[in-house]
């Protein structure tokens, strides 16, 4: 008996020796960071008799998206069950109670993998998390982490109106923000350039003001139908995220001037047609109408209506006896309050339509109120504004010049593109974003709700130089968006990155690699000469 004694503490003395020996998994390519990690032993090994298992039927289609995924990598298509009694060699999703909205917590042993989530989406990000995690061979190693984002809104926004890119490229980009957890997506659909999006009840949007595009004033014209709409926001959803579209008033709106000219006043020159007309009781029908068209096709809770940069292009407002006799009857003072008006106006149409208008951060000083508006700061050059708005209650999203504009430059050695000054925006610029100027908002954190890069096209022209302006600052953006000031480490973020890259390589994505410069010349777009126009 002794004998048998001293042989089985010997086999467990050797079995504990050999943990001891195995190293400590603490290599995590996640990108972004995740809030917590503990570090284990060991691997969990996905084979053909790995068994996906959800607990609650919402989670069913996350379940079976994993599945496919799974089938990519060890060519078995995997069974999704809704029990087990085992729990041996198996991935379990598991609804948990009271945690945030998007927050997950991932469990990775040696004989199981546990993802726990209260929603939906935050199981989708768990799993993103577990594709991360999982290499070419299925070896997933052992940990725990504990997560959830720092901001409510992470987002990018694309400029589809001074270049037009379509459907699939969008598509792109919706399964790269899925990677990388972001949730917001900001479609600018009208602006100078074209109006990108069919409304049944005016045919001439995009018959004649989708014609062209900055480059090339006489290209054919190009829009999206209400179908591919349609089509792109379930493609969306289905990654859990929103699109929210933004059609551009008072100003910005000349191609909708080509078409409708009766709807339009102000601007002279390069300016014509910028402004709709801000007295005249049909524009305001048109753009009722107009929005009712759109809301109907986007599900998010937002609309962007712009009302920026009016000034550039009303002109005519201060000689046209409509709009003078407009400011006197309604005492709005000046031309000013006539814009002031106009904003107000539409806000509450948006409301009335039951969305929460967003606007450029002009909007602040019109008298919108904090319950119906929600404020997008970027004149950087004005961080005092973004503090007087939180201080009277707007919600903000972030999304300055610097460094959230992707048609900044980012290296010295860039030819094309936009600076302020001798400022550019490289991806480290970006990382440090907003941690940089949280005096301004410290106090009132809580009404920030995030903030979002911005790709201006009008120096991008295909597709090679969008991802070039993209990627990898989105990344950067990414992370900065969900991981807390404490979890950030830029040399970790580097080092993750490279691998990140390699992701994207699966894109055939021309991005610029910032470690070897080199190996990613910068393409060919114009040359921005506007620098009078700041958006």
């Amino acid at each position: 008996m002794n004998q048998i004694i001293r042989f089985i503490i010997i086999i467990l003395t050797i079995n504990w020796c050999i943990a001891c020996q195995e190293p400590l998994n603490t290599k995590c390519d996640i990108i972004p960071a995740p809030q917590q990690i503990n570090a284990a032993r060991g691997f969990f090994e996905i084979d053909a008799k790995t068994k996906i298992i959800y607990l609650d039927s919402v989670m069913k289609p996350e379940a079976v998206k994993f599945q496919e995924y799974l089938k990519c990598i060890i060519r078995e298509e995997i069974p999704v069950i809704d029990s087990d009694v085992t729990r041996k060699n198996v991935i379990v999703l598991e609804n948990a109670e009271r945690m945030d909205d998007e927050a997950y917590e991932l469990n990775v042993g040696k004989n199981s993998i546990y993802c726990k989530a209260s929603s939906v989406s935050g199981m989708f990000y768990a799993l993103q998390s577990l594709v991360q995690l999982t290499d070419s061979s299925g070896h997933v190693p052992c940990m725990n982490i504990i997560d959830k984002p720092r901001f409510t809104w992470r987002g990018m926004m694309l400029d589809e109106s001074r270049h037009f890119f379509g459907k699939e490229i969008v598509k792109q980009q919706l399964d790269i923000m899925a990677r990388l957890k972001m949730n917001r997506y900001h479609w600018h659909l009208t602006d100078e350039a074209g109006w990108r999006i069919e409304i049944m009840q005016y045919p001439k949007l995009t018959e004649i003001g989708a014609e062209g595009n900055w480059s090339d004033p006489n290209a054919m014209r190009k829009f999206y139908t209400q179908d591919d709409i349609r089509e792109i926001v379930k493609y969306a959803t289905e990654r859990h995220i929103m699109i929210i579209p933004e059609i551009d008033m008072p100003g910005h709106a000349t191609a909708a001037s080509r078409a409708y000219p009766e709807l339009s006043s102000g601007g002279t020159g390069r300016w014509a047609g910028f402004t709709f007309h801000p007295a005249k009781e049909s524009t305001y029908t048109f753009i009722n109408n107009v929005l009712k068209e759109v809301s109907g096709l986007f599900s998010a809770p937002y609309i962007h209506l712009g009302c920026d940069e009016v000034n550039f292009g009303n002109q005519t407002w201060y000689t046209d006896p409509v709009i003078q006799r407009f400011i006197r009857d309604h005492h709005l003072g000046d031309e000013i309050g006539m814009e002031h008006y106009f904003m107000r106006r539409v806000c509450d149409m948006a409301a009335n339509l039951g969305k929460t208008m967003i606007g450029w951060d002009e909007i602040f000083a019109s008298g919108v109120t904090p319950d119906k508006a929600i404020i997008m700061w970027y004149r950087h050059q004005h961080p005092e504004q973004l503090a007087k708005a939180l201080d009277e209650g707007y919600r903000v999203i972030l999304t300055p010049h610097i460094p959230c504009y992707m048609d900044f430059v980012q290296d010295d050695s860039h030819k094309i593109g936009r600076r302020w000054g001798n400022t550019f925006v490289s991806h480290d610029v970006v990382y440090r974003f907003p941690d940089n100027m949280q005096q301004y908002f410290a106090r009132n954190e809580q009404q920030v709700l995030g903030f979002q890069s911005c790709i201006w096209t009008k120096t991008i022209i295909d597709k090679k130089r969008l991802d070039f302006m993209t990627f990898p600052r989105l990344v950067a953006i990414a992370e900065s968006a969900w991981t807390d000031v404490s979890r950030k480490n830029e040399a970790d973020f580097n080092a993750r990155l490279k691998s990140f890259l390699k992701y994207l390589d699966g894109f055939n994505i021309y991005y610029f690699n910032p470690f070897n410069k080199s190996a990613t010349p910068e393409p060919w777009g114009p040359k921005h000469s506007d620098v009078t126009q700041t958006k």
